[in-house]
């Protein structure tokens, strides 16, 4: 994928494994075929996996059987990527950060951590059960990014 093609899917899927591992791996070639590099492919799968179990975990209270919806847009340039599950959804606002010595013992919020860390964007839609991920090339990334 080279210059202005741009690659663009969007699925209907339950939180199995068996159903979202194709959909990750299938980002992952739009991404190699893009050049994007191995450290953007790394920063989308983390991310997309932290979304993706969140909504499930979360969102759907464990219940892998759901179904949510997932988008990814990838170019030369920019992922982005989108899931949103069924759930009521919840306010960033109040999810402790993990970073802080209070709350370096319990496991609520290290995915979010994780996502804001590796994605240029993370942007939670209200009322809370979409979750907007995206990595941009800067101007300081180069070819090697």
């Amino acid at each position: 994928m080279s210059g202005p093609e741009r690659w663009i899917r969007s699925w209907r899927v339950t939180g199995h494994r068996s159903s979202t591992q194709p959909i990750v791996e299938e980002v992952q070639q739009a991404i190699e075929a893009a050049a994007l590099g191995e450290a953007v492919a790394f920063a989308v799968r983390l991310a997309m996996e932290e979304a993706v179990a969140n909504a499930v975990r979360h969102g759907h209270g464990g219940d892998e059987s759901r179904e949510f919806d997932l988008e990814a847009y990838v170019d030369a340039d920019e992922v982005r990527l989108s899931v949103e599950d069924a759930g009521l959804g919840f306010d960033p606002d109040f999810v402790p950060d993990p970073t802080a010595e209070e709350n370096l013992t319990i496991a609520s919020g290290r995915g979010l951590a994780l996502m804001r860390a590796f994605m240029t964007s993370v942007t939670i839609v209200p009322p809370g059960n979409r979750i907007e991920l995206v990595w941009r090339r800067s101007s300081s990334d180069s070819a090697n990014c």
